[in-house]
């Protein structure tokens, strides 16, 4: 099972719509973002548009925006830190690097957003990821995919998609 983790989709729609149909593609029935969406009608899009569950943590920019306000059917919606276990496999995610590095040590990987600058490394036992932006500011538009049976961790750029 392949999970798509991305953040920092700053109401994208072409982009998140592309992101979709790549999940779509390849089966993917959860998304992970780590923050700013930024409006409703974007978290809307994403709740209307995909099937499976998404489970976000609040950036910066959805704070002024009230997205947990919103009766989101496949949302689950965390102010700070959000976990999950996977198969076996604790994940963390958060909108804020220092929050992440602060946090990762507990889980197996740790996802973040924020800088839009796509980044993995190893902390410790930890993979500790930021997908990029899926809005494509200050970077190419990218996002990640982690398959959660062989535990390896992707940064996709969206422009290289098929």
């Amino acid at each position: 099972m392949q999970i798509a983790i991305v953040s920092d989709s700053h109401d994208n729609q072409n982009n998140i719509q592309k992101m979709l149909d790549f999940c779509s593609q390849n089966k993917i029935q959860i998304i992970i973002h780590c923050g700013d969406v930024t409006t409703k009608e974007t978290a809307l899009f994403l709740d209307q548009n995909f099937n499976g569950k998404i489970y976000l943590s609040l950036g910066n920019c959805d704070q002024d925006h009230d997205i947990s306000d919103l009766n989101l059917k496949n949302f689950s919606i965390f102010n700070n830190i959000g976990n999950l276990e996977l198969q076996g496999l604790k994940i963390g995610f958060c909108h804020f690097p220092e929050l992440a590095k602060d946090s990762c040590l507990s889980y197996d990987f740790f996802f973040y957003g924020h800088t839009h600058k796509p980044w993995i490394q190893k902390v410790q036992d930890c993979q500790l990821a930021n997908p990029g932006t899926l809005g494509g500011v200050f970077y190419k538009p990218s996002f990640a995919v982690l398959d959660l049976e062989t535990k390896k961790l992707e940064l996709k750029l969206l422009e290289l998609l098929s």
